[in-house]
């Protein structure tokens, strides 16, 4: 697995915009609960994979950077679901099988639950939608590469 080299500079502020809109999406499921399972990283199982954003890879790239570059290349502990080319495990997946870049995850894998998650209460569509649009705006302004979101895989390819 490689990591996308392209050069970005993205402007600091952004990101710390960028920052604070994940800290709004993480209030809007405070009291939720997570088993842990990491279906939701696995991508074949889900049919699900999170479309990030150009600013959002930048984050990625960043706390990457921070933790001493990508991943590398591991053998799978998870047990499998399906033959290992269609299951997808996110490449983000540290050895203990959590998220390596949990802090920058993006927006997508805020607020997308398996079944198996459990609240009291959630936030509406709308103030997902509401979430979403923000997220665009702020990368259609960051303009490194707008607000066309692709999929998290394509980051590694």
């Amino acid at each position: 697995m490689k990591a996308d080299r392209r050069p970005a500079q993205h402007d600091a502020s952004a990101l710390a915009e960028l920052e604070a809109l994940y800290a709004r999406a993480d209030a809007l499921f405070a009291g939720w609960s997570c088993p842990s399972s990491t279906e939701c990283c696995r991508f074949g199982i889900t049919g699900r994979q999170p479309y990030i954003t150009a600013i959002e890879a930048a984050l990625i790239r960043r706390a990457l950077a921070r933790r001493g570059g990508p991943l590398a290349p591991r053998k799978r502990a998870l047990p499998l679901y399906l033959p290992s080319e269609r299951e997808q495990v996110c490449p983000l997946l540290d050895q203990r099988q959590r998220c390596s870049v949990y802090a920058a995850r993006p927006l997508g894998c805020r607020t997308y639950y398996c079944d198996k998650a459990s609240a009291a209460a959630g936030p509406t569509r709308a103030q997902l939608r509401e979430l979403t649009r923000q997220l665009q705006d702020l990368a259609a302004r960051d303009g490194q590469g707008g607000e066309a979101a692709r999929p998290l895989l394509r980051l590694f390819e």
